[in-house]
């Protein structure tokens, strides 16, 4: 597996410490280094990377704002001097935090940390079904056979195109295994956006089902599932 990445640096010194880090990992590949928050934002919307290697105080715009500012931001690790942005890049998902002077051990670290979360990413894209123990019986469902899962305290109610199945686990615990076409739109609701028949208000339609969406996310709900019908055409 190889993991496309990017520095962003004003700095040309630590520019050149990344690039001689990256270069000794066989499954890092450095496509671009930028300067600036500005330059990287171009970057990106010319050619996506899967990790980008962030500082956070620079010209024109910081790393942090840019972040913010990304709809589908990619991966980032935090390159910095600063200390008392750790919190902000907890808020922020980010994937590590490093502070300069950043040795070689610790980006070593860093970098496997990456390559766990990615390879865990990329199995989950490959595992196409679901095992579940339902009425005694351990079944196995595919990921497009599933309409929706309904969360009912500590079961999950999967209905499917063809029946409905009550599992013994909680909402929390189907997230970690579901892969990226399924989405939260309720506290107790998760939908397969590749079965999405329409929409109405804040009701959408999955073959003979409805589902409310819930007002806090519904404009994020509905973003995402624009971007994925855009990705599927």
């Amino acid at each position: 597996m190889k993991i496309t990445c990017l520095i962003t640096d004003d700095e040309p010194i630590a520019r050149a410490g990344l690039r001689n880090y990256i270069e000794k990992i066989d499954f890092l590949t450095l496509v671009a280094e930028c300067e600036d928050a500005v330059s990287l934002n171009n970057q990106l919307h010319q050619s996506p990377v899967d990790l980008v290697f962030l500082d956070i105080e620079m010209p024109y715009i910081s790393g942090i704002d840019l972040l913010q500012s990304l709809a589908h931001p990619p991966k980032v690790i935090f390159t910095t001097a600063y200390e008392q942005y750790a919190i902000k890049g907890y808020e922020l998902d980010v994937l590590d935090y490093l502070l300069k002077p950043i040795s070689f051990d610790r980006f070593l670290k860093s970098a496997n940390k990456a390559r766990d979360y990615f390879y865990k990413k990329e199995s989950s894209t490959r595992i196409d079904e679901l095992f579940i123990k339902s009425d005694g019986k351990y079944l196995k469902l595919q990921w497009n056979e599933i309409l929706l899962l309904e969360g009912m305290e500590n079961y999950i109610c999967i209905h499917t195109t063809t029946q409905k199945h009550l599992v013994h686990m909680t909402m929390k615990q189907v997230l970690e295994q579901l892969p990226e076409q399924f989405i939260q739109v309720h506290k107790s609701s998760i939908i397969n956006m590749n079965k999405i028949s329409g929409i109405e208000g804040n009701l959408i339609q999955l073959q003979d089902l409805e589902v409310s969406v819930s007002r806090s996310l519904k404009e994020s709900v509905l973003e995402k599932i624009l971007h994925n019908k855009l990705l599927k055409k």
